[in-house]
């Protein structure tokens, strides 16, 4: 219970807590935000991190002039894009060990849906998962244990962090001043967090009832 409510008060107050961040650690704070987002999409243990929340936050506060965007931007493109690379290395070159361990997180079954999926929507598959949280995380590491062309996936993790840090940290920049969004920050960032997990809700749904069908279909038969 503890846990849920500071991650709650870090999403309601994301802009407090990176204000004092940057009061405490001044321009050590573009490297900390760098660490973030990149750990953020390199590490699949840090799925959890505030990645598009963060992102607003810190065009949020390029617009205030606490920070400056012309080093924010190009650096949290950097950092994604370098995560991914990494996130990408340990799947290929662990991926097959992962596998012989009998994870519980990645079992053959799992792998091999995600080839699927990779397979019927191409490399764009990178750029498609950047918006939604947790998956961006995992299919890095999954396209390298499916060997997926290095230039290709260097490609489309470039494509995808671009429009992935416009479509946060410029929109932040552009209106996160704006006394609406001021007022109501900490929602407006959850609710940020909460449309990009849409996509995850919808497959959801539309999985288990396509499973329950199937299950209705063999009984009948």
């Amino acid at each position: 219970m503890e846990f849920i409510q500071s991650v709650l008060d870090l999403f309601l107050r994301l802009d407090d807590h990176l204000l004092e961040i940057i009061q405490h650690y001044g321009s050590w704070t573009y490297l900390i935000l760098f660490l973030v987002i990149f750990c953020e999409t390199g590490l699949v243990v840090t799925p959890f991190l505030p990645g598009d929340s963060l992102l607003f936050a810190a065009g949020a506060l390029s617009g205030a002039g606490a920070l400056r965007i012309e080093i924010v931007y190009p650096l949290l493109v950097c950092a994604s894009i370098c995560g991914d690379s990494l996130n990408y290395t340990i799947g290929r070159k662990l991926g097959a060990r992962v596998l012989k361990s009998n994870s519980r997180i990645f079992k053959p079954k799992y792998v091999e849906k995600t080839q699927r999926f990779y397979d019927k929507y191409g490399a764009k598959t990178m750029v498609l998962a950047r918006f939604v949280p947790i998956v961006r995380t995992f299919a890095p590491f999954l396209a390298g244990v499916g060997k997926m062309p290095l230039r290709k996936f260097l490609f489309f993790i470039v494509v995808g962090a671009i429009l992935w840090v416009s479509s946060f940290a410029l929109i932040g920049y552009l209106f996160g001043q704006h006394p609406l969004v001021k007022d109501h920050f900490g929602l407006i960032a959850l609710g940020i967090v909460g449309i990009s997990v849409i996509p995850i809700a919808i497959e959801f749904i539309r999985h288990r009832f396509s499973k329950s069908s199937a299950a209705k279909v063999e009984a009948e038969q």
